[in-house]
């Protein structure tokens, strides 16, 4: 069973989180807009409060869509950004709103776009090794603000994610292609890029220009930012 948790009142938004993280993540940006939106955090399959889920990213996206409002505004950050578009094409959603994130995470010969395989593993296998110490790591070099660092940092201790949904997410992430499905959407898309991400190369704004991306000066967390918005 998944953990989910609805604040706000408006149009209903739903937050996906990404790999290793857990939804307290968010809880800066829902204090942010919960007088705008409804809006309902959940803790991806084996992360935070949630169980785990057997299968990939369809289970895993099925498993999400059993507990989704009707019509929502899905928004994705990195990992969830790729469940985000999967999701939107198997049910009706009002926005689809991409953070950090992409239809392709792996580079390849018809994709110049995304992480170099081998750099991503390496990547991958050094948060593995102390998963809780590499996040901390990770979540220091994109923020500066202190009481913002420290509440991120007791997430993470909090909730940790189990070594089974690890691994699962390490594989959507690694072999999931969902270029052509992107491309088929027909909802109102929003993307929104960290200037300075190593993860998601700031060059994919030229690929999505069609949706006029907003670039944030920021890393891989742009919703951390003072001047995200939805």
């Amino acid at each position: 069973m998944l953990y989910s948790q609805t604040t706000g009142t408006g149009p209903d938004l739903v937050l996906l989180h990404g790999w290793g993280f857990n939804s307290e993540l968010f809880n800066a940006l829902i204090e942010k807009y919960k007088n705008r939106y409804r809006i309902t955090k959940i803790d991806l399959p084996g992360h935070g409060r949630s169980g785990d889920v057997a299968g990939g990213l369809d289970e895993w996206c099925d498993e999400i869509i059993k507990i989704l409002p009707n019509n929502p505004i899905l928004l994705g950050w990195s990992l969830g950004g790729l469940l985000a578009i999967n999701i939107a094409t198997k049910i009706k959603i009002s926005k689809l709103i991409l953070v950090a994130s992409t239809p392709n995470f792996v580079q390849n010969s018809n994709w110049q776009y995304g992480i170099d395989a081998d750099n991503f593993c390496q990547f991958s296998s050094a948060l593995e090794l102390n998963l809780s110490k590499g996040l901390k790591r990770f979540v220091s070099l994109q923020t500066s603000d202190k009481k913002q660092l420290k509440a991120l940092n007791q997430t993470i201790d909090q909730y940790p994610a189990s070594i089974q949904a690890l691994n699962q997410g390490l594989e959507i992430l690694l072999n999931t292609d969902l270029i052509d499905k992107f491309e088929q959407l027909e909802v109102p898309i929003q993307i929104t890029l960290g200037e300075r991400d190593t993860l998601i190369p700031v060059k994919i704004s030229n690929w999505y220009k069609q949706q006029m991306p907003t670039i944030l000066e920021t890393g891989h967390l742009p919703f951390l930012h003072p001047n995200f918005s939805l």
